[in-house]
């Protein structure tokens, strides 16, 4: 089982073939990944494209403890020279947590153990 970045979750949109054996799958991510999702959608499409694949997964969302976000603050610092995002820390941590792959296109992650590094 996977845990979908933003960025997997915006290429299997785009319908990115390397993602389709992602995209028949529920995606578990956290709730600041629907939040990156919308603002990048806005971004690139307009409102009634971002709301539509809002609505349009059935997402599985994973709760964010205080020990999670002290454990993904360290990997944010340990790595400070990545300058990783906030989200993707939290996210990666989560992943790893729940015996998850991270499912990226982030370049930045590639080298990681538990992630699932697609283009």
């Amino acid at each position: 089982m996977y845990f979908y970045d933003t960025y997997a979750l915006i290429e299997i949109i785009k319908g990115n073939l390397n993602f389709d054996k992602f995209k028949e799958a529920t995606p578990i991510c956290i709730i600041q990944n629907l939040f990156e999702l919308h603002q990048a959608l806005l971004r690139d499409f307009n409102k009634k494209t971002a709301d539509y694949w809002i609505n349009k997964f059935d997402y599985k969302l994973l709760e964010i403890l205080k020990e999670d976000i002290i454990k993904a603050s360290d990997f944010r610092f340990k790595h400070n020279k990545l300058k990783l995002s906030m989200t993707d820390c939290l996210g990666y941590i989560l992943a790893k947590k729940n015996k998850l792959k991270f499912l990226t296109g982030d370049e930045k992650f590639e080298d990681f153990e538990y992630v699932e590094f697609v283009k």
